[in-house]
């Protein structure tokens, strides 16, 4: 394996720590750009020491550019975003970070392209209509219609994407994740699913709503091994540009069940009241084919995994 130097933007979030991690594991040199330098994340995920952190700010153009040159990186891996409860605060923002910062990285890869040879980036399933537009599975075909200003920023990026893929030559891969769950997660409007498993995992009660809805529970680890293919298959496999990547479907009165089987003492009330805006299950049959992606985690691995690195933290007995 020839070994790399991977730009990952958001490198010090929750995501980004997990793909670099991932980077590290495969063997190839990490920058994680970011405007927090707070390697917490990196430092628990425990390659804190082998990723290099670069204060940066992805809605600087220049620096955009100086950075992934300096670096040398022929990779990048592009995740800094403002996500749903972020971009309602601060719509004028999530535009600047998620759409012109997107076009800095986009266009650092055009200025740079004899340097640059692959960006793969985050889009997100949020950019599908909410859930009754649709009957079954949803692939990348399907008509796109979000209904939050941060779906619709990632669905501009899509088009950015392909105009400068069409009129530039860039090779861009972009991915659309489901609902990331795991340890160290710190934002994003999904914070009650994380609470089903961090609650009961430290003896906490927990009552939660959605029942009977269907979530695709998409482990780190899993989006971190995706984000990774992306970034380094072969041209001539990618059938596409935009890529859906989900993990398991359950509904969440499925997802505390399996909580109840690895803590049995679990104090966790379930109703079906409320609708969620992101339910549809998404149809991953084109990872599969060109990137080689399959979901490791199911349910009872990620929830025990993610319930005992907390128990540890916090000097209980693990299940």
């Amino acid at each position: 394996m020839t070994h790399h130097t991977v730009f990952v933007t958001g490198g010090t979030g929750f995501l980004g720590s997990y793909v670099a991690a991932e980077l590290v594991e495969a063997g190839h040199d990490v920058v994680a750009y970011d405007l927090s330098t707070d390697e917490g994340i990196l430092a628990k995920l425990g390659v804190a020491d082998e990723v290099t952190v670069r204060r940066g700010d992805v809605t600087d153009p220049t620096d955009v550019v100086r950075s992934i040159r300096e670096t040398g990186a022929t990779r990048v891996v592009h995740l800094a975003a403002l996500l749903t409860n972020a971009a309602r605060e601060d719509p004028r923002g999530a535009l600047t970070v998620n759409v012109l910062g997107t076009n800095n990285v986009l266009e650092a890869a055009r200025t740079l392209d004899d340097q640059v040879q692959r960006v793969a980036w985050a889009s997100s399933s949020a950019v599908y209509a909410p859930p009754d537009n649709y009957d079954g599975d949803v692939d990348e075909e399907t008509l796109l219609g979000p209904d939050t200003l941060y779906g619709a920023t990632k669905e501009y990026n899509e088009h950015q994407a392909r105009v400068y893929a069409q009129d530039y030559g860039l090779s861009l891969v972009a991915l659309r994740p489901t609902v990331a769950y795991g340890p160290y997660r710190e934002t994003g409007g999904s914070a009650f699913l994380a609470n089903i498993v961090e609650k009961p995992a430290l003896g906490e009660p927990f009552a939660v709503e959605y029942g009977d809805q269907v979530i695709d529970w998409h482990h780190a680890h899993d989006i971190a091994q995706a984000f990774r293919k992306a970034a380094f298959v072969p041209d001539a496999s990618l059938g596409q540009r935009v890529y859906n990547v989900g993990g398991v479907t359950a509904t969440v009165r499925e997802a505390a069940e399996t909580v109840r089987s690895i803590l049995p003492d679990a104090d966790l009330t379930v109703s079906d009241e409320g609708d969620l805006p992101w339910t549809q299950t998404l149809d991953t049959t084109a990872a599969r084919r060109d990137l080689g992606y399959e979901a490791e985690y199911d349910l009872e691995t990620g929830f025990r995994q993610y319930i005992n690195t907390l128990r540890k933290e916090h000097g209980l007995e693990l299940v």
